[in-house]
Order: C-alpha cells, then sequence, then structure tokens
C-alpha cells in the first residue's frame, strides 16, 4: 500500500513537469511548396470514435499557418532513438531551414493528407481538423485522426516526455491490471 507522502510548494508554472498527457510528437505539415516539423509536448486524446486529439499551436510557430492553410497535419510518434532529432527540430524554424534534411528524417507519403509522414518513427497519424472554433481564441486545434500506422514491434516503444527544463522522461516499464479492468473505466 502507498504511504501518504509529505509535499512541498510548487510554483504553479511547474505543475506541467507531473502533468503533461503523454509522449513527446513530431508534428509535419505541408502547405504549397512548403513543409516542416514541429516539435509538441502538449496534446491530449479527447475522444475514441471518432478520434479526436486536441493540441495547442502557438500562431507565432511556423507550423500553425502551414495547418490553417492545408486544414490537415500528421502527429509522429518518435522513439527515444530519435532525442537529438526531437531537440534540434524543437530548437530551429521551419520559416528558415528544410528540417527533413537537417536532421536526416525521411519524408513518406501519406495516404488520406497531404502532410508527410516521418519514416523514422514508431508511429503516425494523418489528422484533419474537427472544430476550429477554439483556434483563434486558444491557439487550440482539435484533430480527427483520418488514418493511423504504427511499428509492428516493439509493442510498447520507449518514448520521449517532457518535464521542463530540457529534462525528459522515458516512458516506463508495463504494468497490467488487464484482468481488474472493467470497460468504460478509463
Amino acid at each position: 500500500m502507498a504511504r501518504p507522502r509529505r509535499k512541498i510548494d510548487l510554483p504553479v508554472s511547474g505543475s506541467r513537469r507531473y502533468l503533461e498527457p503523454g509522449p513527446i510528437v513530431l508534428v509535419t505539415s505541408a502547405y504549397g511548396d512548403q513543409r516542416n516539423i514541429m516539435t509538441m509536448g502538449w496534446h491530449t486524446v479527447m475522444e475514441f470514435t471518432p478520434s479526436l486529439v486536441g493540441c495547442v499551436i502557438a500562431a507565432s510557430n511556423h507550423s500553425f499557418g502551414l495547418i490553417r492553410r492545408s486544414k490537415e497535419c500528421v502527429i509522429n510518434l518518435p522513439t527515444t532513438a530519435l532525442t537529438d532529432q526531437v531537440v534540434g527540430v524543437g530548437n530551429t524554424s521551419g520559416a528558415e531551414i528544410d528540417k527533413f534534411e537537417k536532421f536526416k528524417l525521411t519524408p513518406q507519403k501519406a495516404q488520406k493528407v497531404n502532410a508527410p509522414l516521418i519514416a523514422e518513427c514508431h508511429a503516425s497519424f494523418e489528422c484533419r481538423p474537427a472544430d476550429g472554433s477554439l483556434i483563434s481564441k486558444y491557439n487550440f486545434f482539435v484533430f480527427e485522426v483520418v488514418e493511423a500506422h504504427v511499428a509492428g514491434s516493439p509493442k510498447h516503444p520507449e518514448t520521449l516526455h517532457y518535464t521542463g527544463d530540457g529534462v525528459f522522461m522515458i516512458a516506463g516499464k508495463v504494468i497490467s491490471r488487464r484482468s481488474q479492468f472493467r470497460p468504460g473505466m478509463l
């Protein structure tokens, strides 16, 4: 049984270190002759059917305009093998360089959108906006996953989770409680 823990006060700006909802992803976009990759650490699953994912993309980000104009993107799931590329992509602007070339990532044709997949990523989710009502006010996109691709193995890849200040955690070991699980529980 878990023991009660003594807690210390934390600046509210540090909350994200404990609440980040998921792994770091690389979002690809394309419009006209431009394409881009951005590193994203904040996204959340909003619904299972249809498959909806919400995320914030700053209006100052080059990808914001590409996605607004094209009305599509791909959310790619990198593993720890791509840690240096994840950091490099996040520290550069696609308005100035081609990130695919700079970070030696392979664009791959998607099935339902024009934005490219990243071949080196474990999974890729082709997306189109499902609801644009929160973009202008909060830069919050609600995407519907319209096509999904995942590597056959490993079943549980090592993914990166950003805790702030340039520090990442790696997804931990798998713990199963399948025998206790009831549909609709989580």
